[in-house]
C-alpha cells in the first residue's frame, strides 16, 4: 500500500512543481512583457523628447536667421539713409557758392573772358548738381506750397492771383522727395 500512497502524492507533488513552473514562466513571461513594454514606452518617450527638442531647435534657428535677416535690412537702411544726409549736408555746403556764381553772373563785367570764366564755373557746379540728383525748386508763378517754399513777404499782384509766387529771392532745392533748401520766395495776397 506504500506504494500507492506514495504514487498520488508524487503525482501531485509533480504537479504541483509543474504548475510552480508554470506560474515561474508566466511570471517571467509577464515581467518579460513588462519590460518590453517599458522599453517600448521608454522608446515613444525618448523618440518624443528628441522630436520635441529637435523642433525647439529649429525654432531656434529660424528665429535666428530671421533675426539676422532683420538686422541685415536694417543695416542697408541706415547706410543708405546715412549716405543720403552726408550727401544731402555736402550739397547744403555748397549751395552758398551756388548763390554767389549766380550773383555774379547777374551783375555786368567789363572783362569779357572773366565773365565766360564764371559763366564756365556755373554751368560746370549746375551740371555736378545735376548728376548727384539734385534738382531746382520750380517758384516764381507757381501755387505757393508750405512744403518747398519759404514765404518772407506777401505783395499784391492782380496778374497772378491769390497765393502764387510772384519772386523769388534765393533757390530752393530737393535731393529726390527730400528738400535741402527751401525756396524763399514772395506771395501774392
Amino acid at each position: 500500500m506504500a506504494k500507492s500512497k506514495s504514487t498520488p502524492g508524487v503525482k501531485k507533488e509533480e504537479k504541483d512543481a509543474k504548475s510552480v513552473k508554470t506560474k515561474a514562466e508566466n511570471r517571467n513571461v509577464t515581467e518579460d512583457s513588462k519590460m518590453t513594454e517599458a522599453s517600448e514606452v521608454n522608446e515613444t518617450v525618448s523618440n518624443d523628447s528628441y522630436q520635441n527638442e529637435l523642433t525647439a531647435e529649429r525654432d531656434k534657428y529660424l528665429r535666428l536667421a530671421a533675426e539676422y535677416d532683420n538686422f541685415r535690412k536694417r543695416s542697408a537702411k541706415e547706410r543708405e539713409k546715412t549716405y543720403t544726409d552726408a550727401r544731402a549736408d555736402v550739397i547744403g555746403k555748397l549751395l552758398p557758392v551756388y548763390d554767389n556764381l549766380e550773383r555774379a553772373l547777374k551783375m555786368e563785367c567789363s572783362d569779357e573772358s572773366y565773365y565766360k570764366g564764371v559763366e564756365l564755373i556755373m554751368t560746370q557746379l549746375t551740371d555736378m548738381l545735376g548728376t548727384l540728383g539734385v534738382k531746382e525748386i520750380p517758384a516764381v508763378g507757381e501755387p505757393f506750397d508750405p512744403n518747398l517754399h519759404n514765404a518772407v513777404m506777401s505783395v499784391e499782384n492782380p496778374e497772378l492771383g491769390e497765393n502764387m509766387v510772384a519772386e523769388e529771392i534765393q533757390k530752393g532745392f530737393t535731393l529726390g522727395d527730400r528738400v535741402i533748401r527751401f525756396s524763399t520766395v514772395l506771395v501774392t495776397k
